[in-house]
């Protein structure tokens, strides 16, 4: 067997200046993700710091800085709670059915959150308010640590924990001091995903009424002539982000594990609940069945009485083919932008190529609704003959999308050996045949499991599309967004039930990629 752990990355890399043919559209991918902040903060200081700092030390804004980042960690940590458990009981431990709870775990990712926000709304249970906005995305988010821990926990050589049980440690005392420790990281990144989630949130808080960042910035904008305090929030936001990102990745580079040697690939030991067995069946029933269940019967109900008292069929499968078009779209231009970032940060080492690394992740830090915010003021200005166009509204998808692409082409290209393509070189072929003959094609199963994510994400996506969209188009989401407004119920239920079936499938792809790893 091929021991991939012995061979180490930094080799892999090579230094000196990078291809032109990948280094221009690699400045094109990182010009395109900086545009939105560069705009953003223009706008914000166009009227002098003294108007920056007015809105900065308003009383209003640090009660929003507290309800955002209070939310924020309370979901966070309540994702990781229930990511390790489902993990756990469907990796390690004897539960009658986990398969099934496998499976059933993960499709909570499928539906987005402001869906699971309106089952809430349009039910006779009042969740409003902080407690409401938590329950929601709580419930929509674990899956982000669920699935990366699942994968760690399967991928862990179960000799460490045979050693830890020779020194006498019991089953689960071996599984908390040496497995839950390797999982760590997983968890980590699960959990940024998390916590920038519900930063970024805005369709759930603003139909759970509970005023967060997104919703004031969206409110502002819509409500007032002066927009610059939207902006200068947007910029605020974008900070707090910013500062989670950079907490989070040196925490991961202080804690990171190596694994040495590539280990054994078989099944690790089975842990017995025992007496806890009759609490773990009932919890994951009830977690389920808020998560998934509840949202799933309050769409089939409300459509179901949609359905009857007539709605309007010619608009939902226009609103489904819209929302297809633009997640392809969006997609693609994703794809095409990261490939070349992708293969300079698996395969180049260069100061030009760490900066269009840093710049096309930027995206992390940017909720939609900052980014259809500049977007707006930038195609008003600038760029009015395709303001509330469909370019606009995919540059705004590349830009919040970007960086799950670029992660997934970088990590593709880095599993497969430059050798190869060192091979094809002697044998005559130009850095461009080797790209498409070899490079490519050798990452192309990670490469489509990022587009995938891509696709599933842009499906969900809100306040961007809700800014940017086309003038006369809708999307599901959209019109389950204006339906839900006027608390027309049985009329939003099927927009967001189509949503739903659409997003299953790259969801799937996504379960079965993280399956197979």
């Amino acid at each position: 067997m091929h021991d991939r752990s012995a061979v180490a990355p930094r080799r892999l890399r090579r230094s000196g200046r990078p291809p032109g043919f990948l280094a221009i559209p690699g400045l094109v991918a990182a010009a395109v993700a900086l545009l939105p902040i560069a705009y953003l903060a223009v706008r914000a200081f166009e009227s002098g710091p003294g108007r920056v700092v007015e809105v900065i030390v308003r009383e209003r804004t640090a009660l929003l800085v507290g309800r955002s980042l209070a939310l924020t960690f309370a979901v966070t940590a309540a994702s990781i709670l229930l990511g390790l458990l489902f993990a756990f009981l469907v990796v390690r431990s004897d539960l009658p059915g986990r398969t099934v709870i496998g499976v059933l775990a993960a499709l909570p990712l499928a539906i987005p959150s402001y869906i699971a926000a309106f089952a809430w709304v349009s039910s006779p249970v009042d969740v409003s308010g902080f407690v409401g906005a938590f329950l929601v995305l709580t419930a929509s988010c674990y899956p982000y640590v669920y699935l990366p821990v699942v994968a760690a926990m399967r991928g862990i050589d179960p000799a460490t924990e045979e050693v830890a049980r020779g020194l006498g440690r019991t089953p689960w005392q071996a599984f908390w001091s040496v497995t839950a420790r390797q999982v760590r990281p997983a968890a980590a990144g699960g959990a940024l995903l998390v916590a920038l989630y519900t930063l970024s949130d805005f369709g759930a808080v603003s139909l759970l009424r509970y005023d967060v960042f997104t919703r004031v910035i969206h409110t502002s904008y819509r409500s007032s002539f002066d927009r610059t305090p939207a902006a200068i929030l947007g910029l605020l936001l974008v900070l707090l982000t910013v500062t989670i990102t950079v907490t989070e990745s040196r925490m991961r580079a202080s804690s990171e594990q190596v694994r040495v040697g590539g280990g054994v690939a078989r099944r690790p030991s089975t842990i017995r609940l025992g007496r806890w067995a009759w609490l773990a069946g009932p919890l994951t029933t009830v977690i389920l069945a808020v998560a998934l269940v509840f949202p799933i019967t309050s769409l089939l109900y409300w459509s179901a009485t949609g359905l009857s008292s007539g709605v309007d069929v010619g608009r939902l499968v226009e609103s489904a083919v819209t929302t297809a078009w633009f997640a392809v779209l969006g997609t693609l231009a994703c794809v095409a932008l990261a490939i070349p970032v992708g293969i300079l940060a698996a395969r180049y080492r260069s100061g030009l190529v760490r900066f269009l690394e840093h710049a096309t992740f930027a995206g992390h830090a940017l909720p939609g609704i900052v980014v259809a915010l500049a977007l707006v003021f930038f195609g008003i200005r600038f760029a009015t003959p395709i303001y509330q166009e469909t370019p606009l509204l995919v540059l705004a998808y590349a830009v919040l999308f970007l960086p799950a692409a670029v992660a997934a082409v970088r990590s593709s290209v880095a599993m497969s050996s430059p050798r190869v393509e060192e091979v094809a070189r002697s044998l005559g072929k130009t850095r461009g045949q080797v790209l498409r003959q070899v490079t490519l094609p050798l990452a192309a199963p990670g490469i489509a499991a990022g587009a995938a994510l891509v696709l599933l994400t842009v499906m969900k996506e809100l306040p961007a599309t809700l800014l940017l969209q086309p003038t006369g188009s809708t999307t599901l989401a959209t019109s389950l967004w204006t339906e839900t407004g006027v608390a027309a119920y049985a009329a939003a239920a099927p927009y967001g039930l189509a949503l739903v079936v659409l997003a299953v499938v790259p969801t799937l792809i996504l379960m079965r990629v993280q399956a197979t790893r």
